[in-house]
């Protein structure tokens, strides 16, 4: 990221790496209930499955989670949390720890990176983060949509169990259940919102317009978190539905989305548009704010432990 005093030492890969999937762990705690009422938002409508017949039970951000906390308890908002730490320790870290050493290896070494630099360093690690922390993300949007059953039993009894489960009946596919929408999304997320983000925060440094401080990554991270929503909100829907939907029931996720188009309209594609906005934006304040700060915290420790050695 953009931002480095002369007098500041850089922080290394290992450090952007621990930083990120710390701060995306803490963005996740803070904003998780936003995230679960997207998901019921986006799977509403899709028809008889597993919360019964698809009547619209859910309306805006703020009456899913009230109609989740009256009906299935106020722990339901956090339904699938374990997974949503382990796929951010594991896919946060990649994503966003490893974009700064990608844009280097693309520039060959060079600290000029132009914009498409950046959106391939951004596809790049963004792809490969999905590649290898799917399963937790299948987990936890398997999680985030089962509602209470009639005899108040639950599709899984815990994360493990939902890691056990799903490879027993839908095979270790199942696990990477929409892997190819959900590398098309977050190669998409990560464009929008990583690039967005240092792009924005090297303009406001650039025309001094604040310095780098909490208020100027408060700012970019802001406006990162709308354009993210805004560009990826129809994948992210289709990913959603694809990878929560029972085995057969889709071929693929072209499928899914036509399907959705058919039956539902376009604007199905930006179900539970508010709620996506209010938690991208918000996680995004959180773990950008929080990751510069982290990455600044670890980096002094750092040359205060060599400075002793």
């Amino acid at each position: 990221m953009v931002g480095i005093k002369p007098t500041d030492v850089a922080p290394g890969a290992a450090i952007k790496v621990i930083g990120a999937g710390t701060a995306a762990c803490f963005a996740d705690l803070i904003t998780f209930p936003l995230d679960t009422a997207k998901v019921r938002l986006q799977i509403q409508g899709e028809g008889v499955g597993l919360q019964g017949p698809g009547a619209l039970r859910y309306k805006g951000v703020f009456g899913t989670i009230t109609t989740m906390v009256r009906t299935e308890g106020a722990r339901s908002l956090y339904s699938g949390l374990v997974a949503g730490l382990q796929r951010q320790m594991s896919f946060a870290s990649i994503r966003i720890g490893l974009y700064d050493s990608m844009k280097v290896f693309y520039t060959r070494g060079s600290d000029s990176a132009g914009i498409v630099v950046r959106l391939m360093a951004g596809c790049t690690t963004g792809a490969l983060a999905v590649a290898l922390a799917q399963p937790t993300d299948v987990v936890k949007v398997r999680f985030q949509a089962q509602a209470r059953l009639e005899d108040g039993g639950r599709r899984y009894n815990g994360t493990m169990d939902a890691y056990r489960t799903i490879a027993r009946t839908e095979g270790v596919r199942g696990l990477w259940r929409g892997c190819l929408p959900n590398i098309t999304r977050n190669a998409i997320v990560n464009c929008a919102e990583l690039v967005t983000y240092d792009l924005i925060k090297e303009l406001i440094l650039k025309h001094n317009l604040m310095t780098d401080n909490l208020p100027c990554h408060f700012s970019a991270a802001f406006a990162a978190g709308f354009c993210t929503t805004v560009v990826a909100s129809p994948v992210d829907v289709v990913k959603t539905r694809f990878m929560n939907s029972e085995p057969g029931r889709y071929d693929g996720a072209m499928r899914c989305a036509l399907t959705m188009l058919r039956k539902e309209g376009f604007s199905a594609f930006y179900k539970g548009f508010v709620p996506s906005f209010l938690r991208m934006g918000s996680w995004n304040v959180v773990m950008f704010v929080s990751y510069e700060q982290i990455k600044r915290g670890l980096s002094r420790a750092q040359q205060s432990w060599e400075a002793q050695s």
